[in-house]
């Protein structure tokens, strides 16, 4: 099985795919065909879709939440680093001191 490279779309084109979808006369398969895109894909911005218009399910982000999580666990990642490099240069300093 051969895997695709991994393609970025735009927003615009996200939401003409869902679009297409929400029409209602074609399937997640046929309109992901003829897109070239993967069902799963079409499928995901589908339900994310939902979600930032108050229809998903419970529990689902929506799209700026998506964004603050992910800034703030990149955030919680440098704090982490940055206690581990001060710990480190404490107990460096402690050694030199004693």
């Amino acid at each position: 099985m051969t895997r695709r490279k991994k393609r970025t779309f735009t927003p615009e084109f996200r939401q003409d795919a869902v679009k297409l979808f929400e029409a209602g006369d074609r399937t997640i398969g046929e309109v992901s065909r003829d897109l070239d895109l993967t069902p799963s894909v079409l499928r995901s911005w589908v339900k994310q879709h939902e979600a930032d218009s108050g229809k998903g399910t419970v529990g689902t982000l929506t799209t700026p939440e998506r964004e603050e999580l992910k800034k703030l666990r990149r955030e919680n990642r440098q704090l982490r680093e940055d206690r581990e490099i001060l710990k480190k240069a404490a107990t460096f300093f402690a050694k030199e001191r004693g």
